[in-house]
């Protein structure tokens, strides 16, 4: 994938979000690091404690189910607060586009993260967008991220 001189990568995975600049050419990437951020997502079995005022033998099932009529889904509050980080990173995005902050964007996340950042990218966002990968490379060094851009 050509990444050009000044493009803006973002990395991002339902928990964590890079943001880098790439200071090199489209053939010798340096990305360098202009933002990270973490959200705190415990697993959902840590997320779902039943509050005090669900009956006994739901508490004893440790159950959390949305009411829905007939049937009842389970609610992943892991899965909520990911989805949520992205349509954040999403909006963030949106306000560096409007600013000008960057011309050329491409964005690297698994695929679940991704398919929830298209559905919030506005359409300065989606302009400038360049390219998408779509691989969870949050926890990689730097010059892994720059090889798996490069292959892409």
């Amino acid at each position: 994938m050509q990444v050009p001189h000044e493009a803006f990568v973002v990395v991002a995975d339902g928990r964590k979000m890079l943001f880098f600049r790439n200071q090199g050419d489209a053939e010798h990437l340096n990305l360098v690091v202009e933002r990270v951020r973490e959200q705190d997502n415990p697993p959902d079995r840590d997320q779902a404690a039943a509050p005090s005022d669900q009956s006994q033998s739901s508490r004893a099932y440790g159950s959390n189910f949305a009411s829905g009529g007939a049937t009842s889904e389970r609610v992943d509050f892991h899965q909520m607060a990911e989805d949520r980080f992205a349509a954040e990173t999403a909006e963030m995005l949106r306000k560096r586009a409007l600013r000008n902050d960057f011309e050329t964007l491409i964005v690297v996340a698994p695929p679940r993260t991704l398919g929830e950042l298209r559905k919030h990218y506005h359409k300065e966002v989606e302009q400038r967008l360049a390219g998408e990968l779509d691989k969870d490379l949050t926890g990689h060094p730097v010059p892994e991220i720059e090889k798996a851009l490069s292959a892409a």
